[in-house]
């Protein structure tokens, strides 16, 4: 695997959530995926546009993305999220729970940034995941 995750480094607490401190990228190539959200293959806000939708599409793009450069899930080594509001954050917490149950089975959580703002570029828009993923190794 090209990317080597390390949850509680010496030194360091344990992660507050389902993230590792850090990743090591063995790999020599860098796939970055930009930021993804909660709009499926139709252009169509997913389910019933709730952050819990959203969230799950976001990885769900994250995961299609990823395999169109022969990667999945598991050559993630970074995220950053963005979370319009603290309001949602628990359902978020829960979605994202979901997701990885289904993204990051074995429970390698990459290293994640999670940022709480104002809006993302469309109002209608909660949820926004960008990734780094490295291929090789």
């Amino acid at each position: 695997m090209p990317v080597e995750l390390i949850g509680q480094p010496a030194g360091l607490g344990t992660p507050l959530g389902r993230y590792s401190h850090v990743a090591i990228a063995k790999g020599t190539e860098i796939v970055a995926v930009a930021g993804q959200v909660g709009i499926d293959s139709s252009g169509e806000l997913a389910g019933d546009g709730s952050v819990a939708a959203q969230t799950k599409q976001a990885f769900a793009n994250i995961a299609t993305a990823l395999a169109s450069a022969g990667l999945s899930p598991a050559d993630i080594f970074k995220t950053t999220t963005l979370l319009v509001g603290a309001e949602d954050l628990e359902e978020f917490m829960a979605a994202r729970g979901e997701a990885f149950a289904e993204h990051f089975p074995e429970g390698n959580y990459p290293p994640n940034t999670l940022l709480i703002i104002s809006r993302l570029v469309e109002e209608r828009l909660r949820v926004e995941v960008e990734a780094l993923a490295v291929r090789g190794g």
